[in-house]
């Protein structure tokens, strides 16, 4: 999708086409703290971009429209946009909110070639939607998602069969896919600037510089990808972070908030039926120095008690060397298959523990569950809301 987010603040608010918007953090006047979500084409001209911090992107274009994401509307309409995908495939593959694989393979008889397909799922997008599409047509996933980028909106490119290298020579190195900033300023210091530079080198050579990802990358550049169209596809991890509006060294401020946010994880981590036994926090320090520690549990947990807890310890632990903090986040991994859906299945996953402990736990995120499934974030513990010196215990 073109500008997602921005373009369905757009779609919503006519008075907002045709200007610069910017989904993000609140800008306040050039002092705000947090980054840009996503930014309309529009916005784009001023140099503002995704992950640009909210305070740049306020200096550059002081009269866009700012507004905050609304992630609910988002999903809402991405929905939509799988279900109008799932016309033409059965073999469909969420990359994330906005973007997607289809395996069109066999499916000529019925929408035509890969051109009268591209045009097609385009304009059911838009008659479902209101919204414009970038289609990229190609043999394999890596060339079709470049392609999709490469005219960008309402794009529409394809990539014959049989000139893949051909077609991804020219191209930058930035344009791979698995090529991230470091990688890409690693690839121009040894020379190799578009992706045919990347192809035409020896593989072994490669593979010395950057071990299995120069593997990866060489396959890649000379248009090798055999990784399937996946209908189903695990989460790895489930996070949450915090910038602050000020850099802040109040410990009592981090310790709330790294409760709040291991009470999110926990919630997000129940919805999605998963337990994990990794837990990291993530630290960005005054200056944008960014750290992060993990710790393995030896059973699974999806609670807030026990996530929080693991996730204080990394944080006392830690040595900020008088620095303040920007950012906080906690984040669940290493998941297992094991459903945390009753007490007795605890009594096995958690033998260390007391049962009525774990009992009491249970009922506690259980109860708060469903009364947010009812009403909302706006139930929370009471250890989220009081402040001040006193330390309030769990109810």
């Amino acid at each position: 999708m073109d500008a997602f987010f921005a373009a369905v603040e757009q779609l919503d608010n006519p008075h907002f086409r045709g200007k610069a918007v910017v989904v993000g953090a609140d800008p306040k006047m050039g002092k705000g703290r947090g980054v840009v979500c996503a930014a309309s084409y529009e916005a784009r001209t001023y140099g503002i971009h995704s992950a640009l911090p909210i305070s740049i992107a306020y200096k550059r274009c002081p009269h866009a429209i700012f507004v905050r994401p609304r992630m609910h509307r988002y999903s809402e309409v991405s929905q939509k946009i799988m279900d109008v995908l799932s016309e033409f495939s059965p073999i469909v593959e969420p990359l994330s909110i906005d973007e997607a694989f289809l395996d069109c393979t066999g499916t000529e008889k019925l929408f035509g070639p890969p051109l009268e397909l591209g045009k097609k799922i385009k304009k059911r997008i838009r008659e479902e939607t209101g919204l414009t599409a970038s289609v990229g047509i190609a043999s394999n996933k890596s060339i079709a998602k470049i392609a999709s980028d490469l005219q960008k909106p309402d794009g529409l490119t394809i990539c014959p069969f049989g000139d893949e290298k051909k077609f991804l020579s020219p191209l930058p190195v930035s344009r791979l896919w698995g090529a991230g900033k470091k990688t890409v300023e690693y690839l121009h210091s040894l020379g190799l600037n578009t992706i045919g530079d990347v192809a035409e080198l020896p593989l072994e050579t490669l593979e010395m510089k950057l071990g299995k990802h120069g593997t990866h990358l060489w396959l890649l550049a000379n248009g090798i990808d055999d990784r399937e169209v996946e209908t189903e596809w695990e989460i790895k991890s489930i996070s949450e972070e915090l910038t602050f509006e000020k850099d802040t060294d109040d410990i009592e401020l981090l310790e709330k908030t790294v409760l709040d946010l291991s009470d999110q994880v926990a919630h997000r981590c129940r919805g999605e039926n998963k337990c994990g036994r990794t837990i990291t926090l993530k630290i960005r320090l005054e200056g944008f120095e960014t750290h992060t520690r993990s710790m393995t549990l030896q059973n699974p947990v999806n609670d807030m008690f026990s996530i929080r807890d693991a996730a204080m310890e990394l944080l006392r632990k830690f040595d900020r060397k008088r620095k303040k903090v920007r950012l906080l986040g906690v984040k669940i991994s290493n998941f297992t298959n094991i459903p945390v859906e009753s007490s007795q299945q605890n009594l096995f996953l958690f033998p260390h523990e007391n049962t009525r402990e774990i009992q009491k736990k249970n009922k506690i995120e259980s109860v708060l569950d469903a009364l947010q499934n009812e009403f909302g974030s706006c139930v929370t513990r009471a250890s989220r809301i009081h402040h001040g010196n006193k330390k309030h215990e769990d109810e």
